[in-house]
This record gives structure tokens, sequence and C-alpha cells, in this order.
């Protein structure tokens, strides 16, 4: 099987590595994978609540989580319990690989998430990408991590993430 398989399955098994290691693995439902864009539906996998002042994740949160083969992030619009909309949480991440029952995605560290009323923006983790040693031990792949943060965070100032995901 390729390393980016449409071939149809119930469930997958996400991957999140981050500086070569595995970071988390937890289960999702498939809901589709056009060959160059897989969606995943997955309850918060972690266990508690995780506050981050402008969010809150816990349990009975669903995330659709949206992973492109050839763009350098994931978008996850993140719903609580009862269906309500939170936001979408952006990681910035080299391009996704499934591979069978797997699908795995490099962490880069940037993250952005954006209210679902649009009135909060905010870019994460800044720090940690500058402290990761990724400018200049691949100095490609961290340029193509800031383009993609500034691309998902002017997609999220002008009014979100529809005409994406759809």
């Amino acid at each position: 099987m390729s390393g980016n398989s449409t071939e149809p399955t119930g469930e997958l098994e996400v991957v999140l590595l981050k500086a070569g290691r595995t970071k988390i693995r937890y289960p999702a439902r498939l809901l589709g994978d056009d060959g160059v864009r897989v969606v995943v539906s997955a309850d918060w996998a972690s266990p508690g609540v995780r506050d981050f002042g402008f969010v809150r994740f816990e349990p009975g949160d669903v995330f659709t989580e949206y992973y492109w083969r050839d763009r350098w992030y994931a978008v996850k619009e993140v719903r609580d319990a009862r269906g309500g909309l939170k936001g979408w949480y952006c990681d910035i991440t080299r391009p996704a690989v499934r591979s069978g029952g797997e699908l795995v995605v490099e962490d880069l560290d940037l993250d952005l998430w954006r209210s679902a009323d649009g009135t909060a923006v905010v870019r994460l983790d800044e720090d940690e990408f500058a402290d990761s040693g990724l400018l200049t031990t691949d100095p490609e792949a961290a340029a193509a991590a800031l383009a993609a943060l500034d691309e998902l965070e002017l997609l999220a100032e002008e009014g979100g993430f529809t005409a994406l995901l759809s």
C-alpha cells in the first residue's frame, strides 16, 4: 500500500510526531480521503481539561480534523459535547502521510487558534518553534512552516476556514 493510500477504512490511528518521536496517538473515524485531503473525526484524546485561557478542550469535545498531503498545516474544527462550535485549532505540520491504518503528521510547533465568533485569532508557540532549531537545521521546512502560519492567519482574519474546509 502506498504512503498516500485512498483506500477507505472505518477507523484510523492519528500519530502526531514531534522532533522525530511520537507525541500522541489516538483513534479517529475516517470521514473522507480524496487523495489530497484526509478528514477524520476524533474525541478529545487527552485526559482531563486543557485550558488555554481563550478556549478549554475537555472530555466530550469532538474534533473534525482536516489534513493535507500537499500543505504544511492541519485544521481542526472543535465542537463541544452538544455540538456547539468553539472554533478552529490549526497545527503547522509537514504534509500528512497515510499508510495503512495510520495517518502520520509531524508537528512543527507553530499553532493558530480562531474562535467561533472570530473575535480571537491567536498565534501560538512561536517561542517553541524558535527553540526547535528548525530554522538552522532545515531552513526550507522552517520557511514553509512560517508561510503556512501566515496563510492560516490571513484566512482566519478574513472570515474563517469555511471555503478551505468545504
